[in-house]
């Protein structure tokens, strides 16, 4: 790919592509073709309840004429946990067993899909970061500014909907992206862990 890429908001026709580009980069970044019971399960966890439930805080990287990256976010967290314990929840039991306890990676997975509420930050740390983001690049697409320039084009939405904070959560072992953050001005959040990183990003109302 060595076109130009740009980035754009999120439309309708794009739900198959960000959910292939989340299936595409869900282990670490890697493809995870065929590492869970379906294919279906990152993109039904980590980008499809966000594109149908909030698709105006949604932006895409096109290259060559094609979706090769995102940020998707939900702008009021506890809100989008009520939806995803009424609306999606249900959804997911009519295609995935809830296993408890949960013991594989996959059931761990799942669960963490039936049990939204895990998702939640203490009250305090929520009410001053009150939206959380997934970003994933394309290979092809990284090391060109694209996900600076998606992370800008998320906060200067959020700032004009009057939301003061950004928060997400990284895999520990991934430092790359932690050093990405870093760069951009996310901070360590008082609940985060060595096991558990959340950082914040303060974005002003």
């Amino acid at each position: 790919m060595t076109g130009t890429a740009f980035i754009r908001a999120y439309a309708p026709r794009d739900h198959a592509a960000v959910s292939q580009v989340c299936l595409l980069t869900a282990a670490g970044g890697d493809d995870a073709t065929g590492q869970y019971s379906s294919d279906d399960l990152m993109p039904d966890l980590f980008a499809r309840p966000y594109i149908e439930f909030e698709p105006e805080s949604a932006f895409v990287v096109e290259a060559d004429a094609r979706v090769a990256g995102y940020v998707i976010c939900a702008p009021d967290t506890a809100r989008f946990v009520r939806r995803l314990r009424q609306e999606w929840v249900p959804r997911l039991a009519k295609k995935y067993e809830h296993v408890t306890p949960p013991r594989s990676q996959d059931e761990r997975m799942r669960h963490l899909g039936f049990t939204p509420e895990l998702i939640l930050l203490p009250e305090a740390e929520l009410a001053a970061y009150p939206a959380h983001l997934h970003i994933d690049l394309m290979p092809e697409v990284r090391r060109r500014g694209l996900g600076r320039a998606l992370i800008e084009r998320l906060v200067s939405h959020l700032r004009g909907r009057g939301v003061p904070g950004l928060h997400l959560t990284v895999a520990a072992a991934n430092l790359s992206a932690r050093a990405f953050y870093a760069r951009v001005g996310f901070q360590d959040l008082p609940s985060s862990s060595p096991a558990d990183p959340r950082l914040g990003l303060r974005i002003g109302g």
